[in-house]
């Protein structure tokens, strides 16, 4: 179990490293559309390459980062209810919800993602919109995205097996709603006293 648990961490580095680095593409597409607004307005042209670049950047920024989210445990569940619980059956509940929810969603999506890539990238596939961009990057991206989300599913269900087992601590020991904002009035206070 112990090279599992060394897989994880590197499973984790991996997102991590590609989740931080695709959050300046927020950024990025940001500037974009600013720019090309500015520019649509005082000179009254635009392109359809700048608004789909900025999709593509979105996009990309969306799904490489859904591994990372999955990784830091910030992915959407129903806390009221999750909260109620022991943290032994937290742990259960999560990895039910991995095996059998995240891991078919995304290994079905990936199957079904990789002719759908090659296709668009043998046909040379563009952009239906006059001026538009190549379209098989951006259905690469989706690839990708489910990709590194099955991968970091399967570094989760390691992680919660061998937490289960004591093997390793929790990574993410829950915090309830309110002792999450009982915390981050501790820490406002405390930066406004500095």
């Amino acid at each position: 179990m112990s090279g599992l648990i060394g897989l994880t961490r590197w499973i984790d580095r991996m997102n991590e490293t590609i989740g931080r680095a695709v959050s300046w593409l927020i950024l990025a597409a940001t500037v974009i559309s600013a720019t090309n607004a500015v520019i649509r307005k005082v000179f009254s042209t635009s392109s359809n390459a700048w608004l789909e670049l900025q999709w593509y950047l979105f996009g990309a920024a969306f799904l490489l980062a859904a591994a990372y989210t999955l990784k830091q445990n910030e992915h959407i569940r129903i806390d009221i209810v999750y909260g109620l619980f022991p943290r032994r059956v937290q742990h259960w509940i999560d990895l039910f919800g991995h095996v059998f929810f995240l891991m078919p969603f995304t290994l079905l999506m990936i199957w079904y993602f990789v002719p759908y890539v090659q296709r668009s990238v043998l046909s040379g596939e563009v952009s239906t919109n006059s001026g538009g961009l190549v379209i098989w990057p951006a259905k690469a991206l989706l690839l990708a995205g489910f990709t590194l989300l099955a991968i970091q599913g399967v570094a989760e269900i390691i992680k919660k097996i061998a937490v289960m087992r004591g093997l390793m601590e929790d990574p993410h020991p829950f915090v309830s709603a309110h002792e999450a904002a009982e915390m981050e009035g501790k820490a406002l206070a405390e930066e406004v006293r500095k």
